[in-house]
């Protein structure tokens, strides 16, 4: 392992081309992931929660950027819920590797409104509808097969029940309090940008690589 190394030769980010806010360079990147065809999944982020004072991590995937808030969806009752409702605080990774960048988002969280989770719900494929009663998600199962059967059983009730959002699924929104913008450098010299929310208005600084 001590021996595997890439170079950082791709980009660079400079105080001349960075804009007053965060959320134009974010969406300027996140344009670039969706165009890398070597990014199969730009929207996927890793989501780091707290829980017992430790760190807990796992992949979700962004379902929109709106008023300047980060959101996603997910089971309230899930691991990540659990530990939101308790500490409503998290960051969040996208790992862009592939252009040799990272953006880690550090903020505070809140449900989205109960309408607009019916919204995105119902956007999506029916079997992820029904996959989101099927999942008492984090918690424990016997088998594979015990997940299967309750599949089988409400696809086939689905085909005649109107189907309803679960009452602990729907969205959560990140309000940014930091953004912090990575870009590999030769050298190891690479170009950290931090911007920071202070009274509602954003500053950004240079850190060190």
């Amino acid at each position: 392992m001590k021996d595997l190394r890439q170079n950082y030769t791709r980009g660079q980010l400079l105080e001349q081309d960075l804009p007053e806010e965060p959320f134009s360079l974010f969406e300027n990147w996140f344009q670039n992931a969706m165009d890398a065809s070597s990014i199969i999944e730009p929207n996927a982020m890793v989501l780091s929660t707290v829980v017992n004072s430790a760190p807990d991590s796992r992949i979700v995937l962004l379902k929109d950027l709106r008023d300047e808030e980060f959101v996603f969806y997910t089971n309230y009752h899930s691991h990540k819920g659990q530990q939101l409702a308790q500490i409503p605080h998290c960051n969040l990774l996208f790992p862009w590797i592939d252009m040799q960048r990272q953006v880690i988002v550090r903020g505070v969280v809140k449900k989205v409104s109960a309408e607009e989770s019916d919204e995105y719900f119902f956007s999506r494929p029916l079997s992820s509808q029904i996959g989101a009663w099927v999942s008492d998600q984090s918690s424990e199962v016997a088998s594979r097969q015990e997940l299967d059967e309750k599949l089988a059983e409400l696809t086939e009730l689905y085909k005649t029940k109107k189907m309803e959002r679960p009452e602990h699924w729907g969205g959560y929104a990140i309000e940014p309090l930091q953004i912090e913008y990575w870009q590999g450098r030769e050298n190891r010299l690479h170009d950290r940008i931090l911007y920071k929310k202070e009274a509602n208005i954003w500053s950004h600084q240079r850190l060190q690589p």
